[in-house]
């Protein structure tokens, strides 16, 4: 999503110990968070990272088994091309974009970074296809940094329940970053995504299932299941 989306109604600003309270029954819910993207090092996932914008994670999941197979490193990535990507992923959206970017991040990850997925911020967002959140989700989920990558689930959720809100992406990523206890920082990303994806959702938060209810500033809570 852009970093200037038009932004959910926001909730009252949670108190700093309210905010914790959220974060806590999160974990509570899921102690041992992760990416619902299969990947086994830092290079797939980067790819399917980049794969993942306007598609759903299932949805990447079905198609990069045949790309890695094809295409396990950076150097075979780069040397299948656009039009050899292309056909591997067209069920995702953009895929033809996607193609001409991997194809490009391939090349440029064997000219700069001798294959290997490089290990800081702007390295990352200097390649093609990457940008922001996809520069912290791997910086999280690769190299163990506590960095918030906000996407659509999570800028919906922080202005939702008054967690932390903005009328942009970045500002509710520093506001997370600040308000978030660092003990908590790097899983925080994974509660709150997953947390947006399958709870707190875009159309009607299911309120009546939510861990973290009794901590939430959303005004329309609905503590019972619709009929």
């Amino acid at each position: 999503m852009h970093g200037t989306a038009q932004a959910p109604r926001r909730a009252r600003l949670m108190p700093r110990p309210q905010a914790e309270a959220f974060l806590r029954a999160l974990a509570a819910a899921n102690p041992a968070p992760r990416t619902e993207l299969d990947y086994s090092s830092p290079f797939t996932l980067l790819v399917a990272v980049v794969l993942s914008a306007q598609s759903t994670d299932a949805m990447v999941n079905r198609v990069t088994p045949a790309l890695f197979a094809a295409a396990p490193d950076a150097a075979s990535l780069a040397a299948l091309g656009a039009e050899g990507i292309g056909p591997l992923i067209r069920r995702l959206g953009l895929w033809q974009g996607k193609a001409r970017n991997l194809a490009a991040l391939g090349a440029m990850l064997v000219e700069r970074h001798g294959g290997a997925v490089p290990t800081t911020r702007e390295a990352l967002e200097a390649l093609p296809g990457v940008g922001r959140k996809t520069a912290n989700v791997v910086l999280n989920v690769a190299f163990g940094e506590e960095t918030m990558a906000v996407d659509t689930h999570i800028f919906r959720l922080g202005n939702r329940t008054g967690l932390a809100p903005g009328r942009t992406v970045r500002a509710v990523e520093e506001a997370l970053v600040k308000r978030c206890p660092p003990s908590m920082l790097r899983d925080a990303h994974h509660w709150l995504i997953l947390h947006g994806r399958h709870v707190c959702k875009a159309r009607r938060p299911e309120c009546w299932r939510c861990p973290a209810v009794a901590a939430c500033n959303y005004r329309d809570k609905v503590l019972v299941p619709a009929a």
